[in-house]
């Protein structure tokens, strides 16, 4: 079953932020380095943002401020 016909639209909020954290320690425990974590952080936005686009999401915020501290 396809996870979009699993979600109630009528619920769906219109506005989502995601706070990414925690790559690059993801990636130090995997034995690779921390910009390997920030870089399956960034095709993680990427998949979340098509999806949120295909239910119909208004917005999506993913903070810069974040992103500049890594």
């Amino acid at each position: 079953m396809d996870y979009k016909t699993q979600i109630d639209k009528e619920r769906l909020p219109r506005h989502i932020a995601i706070i990414m954290d925690g790559n690059g320690r993801w990636a130090k425990k995997q034995g690779l380095a921390r910009m390997f974590g920030h870089k399956q952080g960034v095709e993680t936005v990427h998949n979340i943002t098509v999806a949120a686009t295909a239910l119909g999401v208004e917005y999506l915020t993913v903070p810069k401020r974040k992103w500049m501290h890594s």
